[in-house]
């Protein structure tokens, strides 16, 4: 039989509502009394019931961590980062899968199915709209990797992604690149748009460079490998910037496949810097992204929403850099 905290109590010698107290968050209890109980509740084996007291606290601890790309192996250290972070403050993920999700409604309603204290939209896919909805429905809400606002609805957390163009504009001059295009993901997706406009946008001050813009299906190695393929097949930029390290994986993947060497022939900047990226066979030169800074802010943030829901709404950015591999030629 499972021990149940009116075993705790009998062994304890103590009321069902002390032993309850100890175990409550918060709650004024004796040093001996606490003594006295956790050691009863170790011999017995016992662990509280968190689903079960929700009943009565009203508060499951229970934070919903909604994304939208499963595919792309960059949310696998976000939800490494995520998972950890949220267990060490004694909070509960609840990972939602939203990859073919389009109506903010409905998810709103799935995750009030679950009595979730607050969610993280951690996506640079998904629209505002499904942030939005859920603190519309007074639900705490973050967007992880969201578009930088100056005056923002919702809590947002990430990196200017229109900078990062920007930034990606300038290696490539210093470099000496005169032909060069930008390979994004999904055109829908803001930060694929903002990538684009402040490459575009940097770019245009320089007359004698030419940009082209390209988008693939998804932040996929698939959909970067089919988009870099029909690429090739015309004729190709000098380099690219890919707008994701998995993007940039598969548009490497092609151009070897076609027999062009990189960085001799072509050349590749990605974002991100994940793992892979620095493994010896890729040796992607990237833009990092302060993926652990953003997690950690974006963590802190719905913790303080819990105490206060009524939070004015904050944009936090973080600044990023470049990583320098194997993947340009070098500066002229």
């Amino acid at each position: 039989m499972i021990p149940t905290l009116k075993d705790v109590a009998e062994r304890a010698g103590v009321s069902r509502s002390a032993v309850s107290r100890c175990f409550t968050e918060g709650a004024s209890v004796s040093k001996k009394m606490r003594i006295k109980v956790e050691k009863a509740a170790a011999e017995l084996g016992y662990s509280p019931n968190f689903l079960a007291r929700s009943l009565t606290t009203r508060r499951t601890k229970l934070i919903g961590l909604v994304v939208s790309n499963f595919k792309n192996p960059f949310f696998l250290q976000v939800f490494d980062l995520f998972t950890l972070g949220l267990q060490e403050r004694g909070l509960r993920p609840l990972l939602v899968n939203l990859s073919n999700e389009t109506d903010p409604a409905h998810s709103v309603q799935m995750l009030r199915q679950y009595s979730v204290d607050g969610v993280i939209v951690a996506s640079s896919t998904l629209p505002q709209d499904f942030a939005k909805a859920f603190r519309a429905a007074a639900i705490p809400v973050v967007h992880t990797f969201g578009q930088k606002s100056g005056s923002p609805e919702v809590h947002v957390v990430g990196i200017d992604n229109e900078y990062c163009g920007q930034m990606a504009a300038q290696e490539f001059l210093a470099r000496g690149y005169t032909n060069v295009g930008f390979l994004g993901g999904p055109e829908t997706a803001s930060s694929t748009r903002d990538r684009w406009q402040g490459f575009a946008t940097e770019l245009r001050k320089h007359t004698n460079v030419r940009a082209s813009c390209t988008y693939a299906k998804a932040y996929s190695f698939p959909a970067g490998r089919e988009a870099m393929t029909k690429l090739l097949a015309e004729k190709p930029a000098q380099a690219y910037f890919c707008a994701d390290d998995v993007i940039s994986l598969g548009a490497l993947s092609a151009m070897r496949d076609a027999g062009l060497r990189v960085p001799q022939d072509i050349g590749v900047l990605g974002l991100n810097d994940m793992e892979i990226a620095g493994w010896e066979s890729v040796n992607l030169t990237t833009i990092h992204q302060p993926v652990e800074d953003i997690v950690n802010s974006s963590i802190e943030l719905i913790e303080s929403l819990l105490a206060n829901p009524d939070r004015r709404p904050e944009a936090r950015t973080f600044a990023c850099r470049i990583v320098e591999r194997g993947t340009l030629r070098p500066r002229t």
